[in-house]
């Protein structure tokens, strides 16, 4: 059954939620319970693995947190096959090679005041000029201009034949002008669009949203959402158990087989699990030595052995819910042969908001080590890790990265994560030849033509040995029996939506 849903996940999905959640006691504004008996109206309460890293900014790692909670939309949306969908656009149109026209539906911002092609103009330009450049435009030059009444011209300066896909990014999120008051970082507290709004965020610990009434989509059935932010998986689990959340994300996979039946979700995903090995500076600089490493890993061992079944041994970047990847995959080439380690000593460095990534470490430590390097392992909180791991102070980094968060379009991440100007390269890569495959791609039109090229670019990144594939996830989730309306999204791009309630 875990291979059809990892498989299977496109087909299947027509509506795109995803569910995360907590442990604890949750109370509504005002100290009304939250548990109500699930009536009609009844708040939802949610517990997130990952605290907000940047103060909710729309575009770093914030933004699917915002996503997830129905706090913000773009222009566009992914369906469950992967393709452009309407949300703050109801239409659009490509005009010649470099531009597309967008027509705006009539939606409210939720501080009140209507969403307007120059409104939408100015989010997105803003959105182009943040520092670092959001992964979803990255290599990517757009010009947004207010065109009539309701429409939208966006200019890019090459061609980009996955325009709508890449607006659909949560990194791309449009707030209304109020959001900008502040000249360091967009706020999106009170000024999105979503049927959810932000109304008190305390830290990095809880945030209270409450419905928004006058979303453009029709009043969401949950009052309200009470999130959490809780990193520990298995406080996350026990609290499902008890009865204390509603959703909670990232069920620890030692921690699956003691929920109930009936509060257990599983669906594939395009999230891989990836070993990223610092090209810049260090040990790894030597192709040689990452040659080394990746001889030494043994992925099928990892989702035996930690993930117990609930993934796919690393075969690429893109795993088996993309699912043309496979049939397309290009063999990776001109890789450098392995040298003896010798004892060389790395660090190695991953997070504990996703439980088995520890473990991921745990193992790949004593592969590595088996193999001759000294190996020392360093564990933190994800929001006090990213920028170390960014500025390239840890030899090595393992990573869970869905393949398609960022645009959908399988050529996004290339450019985010593995070019020499991309906005979340781990492995601080800089290769010529990998860089020119993922332009190649980039440039090209066409869905299969496009996804040809794209895996031709995966090999030319892959034989570099930057990154080391080691697992393609599931999603596994707690859900009260009580809840309705909860739906895996591969994307995990979404959690809570307008029919989601208890």
């Amino acid at each position: 059954m875990r291979d059809v849903s990892i498989k299977s996940s496109f087909r299947f999905l027509a509506v795109l939620v995803l569910v995360p959640g907590l442990a604890g006691c949750f109370a509504s504004p005002g100290g009304e319970s939250s548990s109500d008996g699930g009536q009609p109206g009844s708040r939802l309460r949610v517990a997130l693995a990952f605290p907000p890293a940047e103060n909710f900014s729309p575009y770093g790692a914030d933004a699917t947190l915002l996503s997830r909670l129905g706090v913000t939309e773009g222009l566009t949306a992914l369906d469950a096959n992967g393709a452009a969908a309407p949300a703050l656009a109801e239409s659009w149109r490509r005009e010649n090679d470099r531009t597309w026209r967008f027509t705006l539906r009539e939606a409210t911002f939720q501080d009140g005041t209507d969403v307007t092609p120059s409104a939408v103009a100015d989010a997105l330009t803003r959105a182009t000029e943040a520092k670092p450049v959001p992964a979803a435009l990255a290599g990517v030059t757009l010009d947004a201009q207010a065109d009539g009444s309701r429409g939208i011209r966006i200019t890019t300066t090459a061609a980009d034949p996955v325009l709508p896909m890449r607006l659909s990014s949560p990194n791309l999120a449009v707030l209304s002008p109020k959001a900008y008051d502040k000249k360091d970082t967009p706020t999106p507290v009170g000024t999105a669009t979503g049927p959810f709004e932000i109304t008190k965020v305390n830290g990095g610990g809880s945030a209270t949203l409450d419905r928004f009434d006058d979303y453009w989509g029709g009043r969401a059935q949950a009052s309200g959402i009470d999130a959490r932010f809780v990193k520990d998986g298995t406080a996350r689990a026990n609290a499902v158990r008890a009865g204390d959340v509603d959703i909670a994300e990232a069920i620890p996979v030692a921690q699956a087989a003691t929920l109930d039946k009936a509060t257990l979700k599983e669906a594939g995903t395009t999230r891989t699990t990836s070993l990223h090995l610092n090209t810049r500076t260090g040990p790894f600089k030597d192709p040689k030595l990452r040659a080394a490493a990746r001889a030494a890993v043994d992925s099928s061992a990892l989702v035996k052995g930690v993930f117990e079944g609930y993934a796919d041994p690393g075969a690429g970047l893109y795993g088996p819910a993309v699912t043309w990847a496979e049939s397309k995959r290009v063999k990776p080439a001109g890789r450098a042969d392995a040298a003896r380690p010798d004892g060389t000593r790395i660090t190695l460095a991953t997070y504990d908001n996703r439980p088995e990534l520890p473990e991921v470490a745990q193992v790949v430590q004593q592969q590595l080590e088996k193999a001759g390097f000294t190996v020392r392992l360093e564990v933190r909180e994800y929001s006090r890790l990213e920028s170390d791991a960014l500025a390239g102070k840890f030899d090595a980094f393992i990573g869970a990265r869905n393949s398609l968060l960022d645009t959908g379009d399988p050529v996004g991440v290339l450019a985010s994560d593995y070019t020499c100007d991309g906005g979340y390269n781990l492995a601080l890569l800089c290769d010529k030849n990998a860089d020119r495959a993922v332009e190649k791609a980039d440039r090209t039109d066409g869905t299969g033509e496009r996804q040809d090229a794209a895996m031709a670019a995966e090999a030319a990144i892959l034989g570099t040995d930057a990154v080391v594939p080691l697992a393609h996830q599931q999603i596994i989730a707690g859900v009260s029996a009580k809840v309705r309306g909860v739906v895996l999204d591969p994307y995990e791009r979404t959690l809570v939506g307008t029919g989601t309630r208890r």
